[in-house]
């Protein structure tokens, strides 16, 4: 008598087919991208092969070359060993032309974008959105049409008493922490008074920033975005949105991102409930000059199709940022400088005294009276300038004055301090 072997069931042999042709497809997929970027590093090898640079590694570029707070020392390194221009490799199949030569300059922003939403801008988006940093075009005129009156020098004269108040509490509060401390991180002080400076004079805030416990989580959040931002920019792992957003830097950059939109959320809520009280909204509307958030508010109002709230949002958020940060980072840098030179801070203090007195509080007519003080300003912003690059994409092919040339489109320029 025989034994009849029982034979698999059919599906089980449909599901091995199945997976057969799901691995066969996913070799096909990940020949095709390896290909992809063969041919992508190719193209950037042979845009830049006139513009010499360190041995980068295929994978990795430059990326190894750089020990933790050292970049700029290994830039300025290269920089002295290739003229005009060299390419720093990202990693693999990104690179950068960095630019510092004056004529070079010329030539790059000539034929540039200064708008174009790609490489490292595009990293931006989900924290500020498409506000005047990153829009392009027509969208761009049209903002900043509507946005050039905030900055009337009648709207700035104000600015000067509102810092020089600022300033005041900061400095209070640093006569109290250097009793226990000599040494003192002054950034994130500086960063709540330029802040509460921005708030007050262009988002009409009545509050005190430099006490707010809200606005110092807004200040840690847009420190952890800028370290996150470089972080990931220089991370080939990193460039797909949704493999970061699994990573733990993608979900702090997400959580700090909510935190930096809960902020400004909160001050659009607050100005919109202030603008609706009653007789508060003409009140405004007579105003020669709006600041900056009700220019917004009413642009929204009048015509809320061609500004949405996220427009609106973008906006706040945009210049919420780049008009405190970049602020306070020179102010630090200016500081820094004073205090390095002894000589030169008793001069510029001596100017402001015998221009102020005894208890005065420095004004708009002021500032083009301390000369000595302003060309120290303009000396420390030179040696520590609060955006020590710009970025451009090449817009148009183009010959630069030694007869090497770029294509369209396939390099950045970057420039050093």
């Amino acid at each position: 008598m025989t034994e009849s072997v029982p034979s698999p069931p059919r599906y089980l042999g449909s599901i091995s087919g199945l997976l057969q042709v799901a691995s066969l497809l996913s070799l096909v997929l990940l020949l095709l991208k390896a290909a992809q970027l063969y041919l992508k590093r190719q193209k950037l090898l042979k845009a830049v092969e006139q513009f010499p640079s360190p041995p980068s590694h295929w994978f990795y570029g430059h990326s190894r070359e750089f020990q933790e707070d050292q970049e700029l020392q290994v830039l300025l390194k290269w920089a002295e060993k290739f003229p005009c221009a060299f390419p720093r490799w990202l990693w693999g199949t990104r690179a950068h032309l960095m630019v510092y030569d004056p004529d070079y300059m010329k030539a790059v922003l000539g034929r540039s974008d200064p708008k174009a939403l790609h490489g490292p801008y595009r990293l931006f988006i989900p924290w500020i959105g498409y506000g005047l940093l990153l829009l392009n075009g027509q969208p761009w005129f049209e903002h900043r049409r509507m946005l050039t009156p905030a900055f009337h020098y009648n709207i700035l004269k104000p600015y000067v008493g509102t810092m020089a108040d600022s300033a005041r509490v900061m400095l209070d509060k640093w006569e109290g922490l250097v009793k226990h401390n000599s040494h003192l991180e002054i950034f994130e002080h500086v960063s709540l008074m330029t802040l509460d400076t921005i708030m007050k004079c262009a988002f009409s805030y009545q509050g005190s920033v430099q006490t707010d416990r809200s606005s110092q989580s807004y200040i840690q959040a847009i420190i952890d975005l800028k370290n996150l931002f470089y972080s990931r920019l220089t991370n080939a792992f990193y460039q797909n949105d949704h493999l970061y957003g699994l990573t733990p830097e993608g979900r702090k950059n997400y959580r700090a991102c909510q935190m930096a939109h809960e902020h400004t959320d909160q001050l659009i809520r607050l100005r919109k409930a202030q603008l609706q009280k009653e007789g508060e909204l003409e009140k405004v509307r007579k105003k020669r000059h709006l600041d900056f958030l009700d220019i917004l508010l009413f642009a929204r109002m009048e015509n809320g199709s061609s500004l949405s709230y996220k427009d609106l949002r973008a906006e706040v958020d945009t210049f919420m940022f780049a008009g405190h940060d970049t602020t306070a980072s020179g102010i630090s840098w200016i500081l820094y400088a004073l205090a390095s030179h002894p000589e030169h801070q008793q001069k510029c203090r001596e100017e402001i005294q015998s221009l102020l007195g005894d208890g005065a509080s420095i004004t708009w007519d002021h500032l083009d009276q301390m000369p000595y003080t302003t060309m120290c300003i303009k000396e420390a912003l030179r040696l520590y300038p609060p955006v020590p690059r710009i970025s451009r994409e090449l817009s148009k092919p183009i010959t630069f004055s030694d007869g090497r040339s770029l294509p369209e489109g396939t390099a950045s320029g970057n420039s050093l301090p």
